[in-house]
């Protein structure tokens, strides 16, 4: 129950008595619990918010017990309206199969892949027909989907809520209902889907309820301060390379520092005051204590070796002294002909469109061998190389004459 959260010390006490009684029961029956956590995949990338629960589940893991890391195949369909002051937009299962081809893969990160069972919750809710949803649908009130600090937020606003929005908790709760779930690991915007909806529709159906390990604290995105989130585009995924990853973490703000230590790293109080204390009389320095942490955060999601190389790249370009320094080992790219600087940035997927770079190159975030580039309208000639081309701080690629 460490860092698990409810927003009233009775639901705690309450979730912590059950756990324990159904340990009790397990170990009588001669079984391990059969734990669960699930995630969507809306987007292609899990990133460093998600690895929160995933801790857990490899706690559970350490144990001994059952644990699936079951992906949303079906639910990504909807999305869970949980926290939104909008509907989501509905995705296609062609979206949905492309998202999740690397999910399991993203999650061995942390999981042990010998002892994870993965599934994917289209094996239970497409097969379900309309007459089954209607019987689901009997175990719910609509005043118990409209209390919702979210609906409710929106029906002050006059802001519309969907009937299909209504589904997502539904579908969720038959997810703990078909794997017959023992515990149902979440973070803080779960809390109505498993604790009640999960709990109430297991009990209608004749099974024992789950136990919600509802997880207290989030992970703030590279903002520091609201919760990593792909749609605000402040997060750190798990597919991002050392480079770019270790990057990212040195952007949070200091004051985010402890709580990555924390959620990422695992570091016990006791640590964390020392580091505090470091910081304040100034023993530590914030930068130094920010390059370890992103040195080991690279490290867990890829190796040492990655690490130690990304550090090196990062006082290569930050620590020589030079605004304009190049790393030593960037991606060289040929140019056969002339070609428009916008298309080669699109080419290479250094921006996501023409538009973000004109943007960039307002705010002089575009170089070329070093100079500020704003025109928008330049063409790159193979006489011109070759060239380094800068993104940002973080993305560069030298472009060469073809062998």
């Amino acid at each position: 129950m460490s860092g698990a959260e409810y927003g009233d010390p009775e639901t705690r006490e309450t979730m912590k008595r059950e756990l324990r009684e159904r340990l009790v029961e397990a170990e009588k029956e001669g079984r391990a619990l059969r734990v669960y956590c699930g995630y969507d995949p809306r987007t292609a990338d899990l990133h460093l918010g998600h690895t929160i629960t995933m801790r857990k589940l490899r706690q559970f893991q350490d144990f001994g017990h059952d644990v699936t890391f079951l992906v949303g195949t079906f639910t990504s369909l909807i999305g869970d309206p949980s926290d939104k002051d909008k509907a989501r937009d509905q995705l296609t299962r062609e979206q949905v199969e492309d998202n999740a081809r690397t999910y399991a893969a993203q999650a061995f990160k942390i999981l042990d892949q010998a002892r994870t069972r993965v599934r994917r919750n289209d094996e239970w809710l497409s097969t379900l027909d309309f007459a089954d949803i209607i019987r689901l649908a009997s175990n719910f009130t609509v005043q118990q989907f409209l209390v919702r600090e979210n609906f409710a937020k929106r029906i002050d606003t006059g802001q519309a809520i969907y009937l299909h929005e209504f589904f997502y908790a539904l579908m969720q709760a038959y997810d703990a209902v078909a794997q017959e779930a023992d515990v149902q690991v979440g973070g803080q915007d779960q809390l109505f889907n498993i604790l009640v909806a999960g709990r109430k529709l297991q009990q209608g159906l004749g099974q024992k309820p789950q136990i919600a390990v509802i997880m207290g604290e989030s992970l703030p995105g590279t903002d520091g301060s609201i919760k990593m989130s792909k749609s605000l585009g402040n997060h750190i995924p798990l597919l991002a390379e050392p480079w770019d990853m270790f990057g990212k973490v040195m952007s949070i703000p200091d004051h985010a520092m402890p709580i990555y230590h924390k959620l990422i790293l695992g570091w016990q109080p006791a640590q964390l005051e020392a580091m505090a204390r470091g910081l304040a009389d100034e023993s530590l320095h914030p930068n130094e204590v920010k390059m370890r942490l992103a040195q080991e955060i690279v490290g867990i999601f890829h190796s040492p070796d990655a690490a130690e190389a990304a550090r090196k790249r990062w006082d290569e370009v930050f620590r020589s002294g030079s605004k304009n320094a190049v790393p030593e080992d960037i991606t060289e790219e040929p140019l056969v002909e002339p070609k428009k600087l916008l298309d080669i940035l699109r080419d290479l997927k250094m921006v996501s469109s023409g538009q973000e770079a004109k943007s960039l190159m307002k705010g002089g975030g575009i170089r070329l061998n070093g100079a500020l580039i704003d025109d928008a309208t330049l063409v790159i000639q193979p006489a011109m190389l070759p060239a380094v081309l800068q993104v940002g701080k973080r993305k560069f690629v030298r472009l060469v004459k073809p062998e």
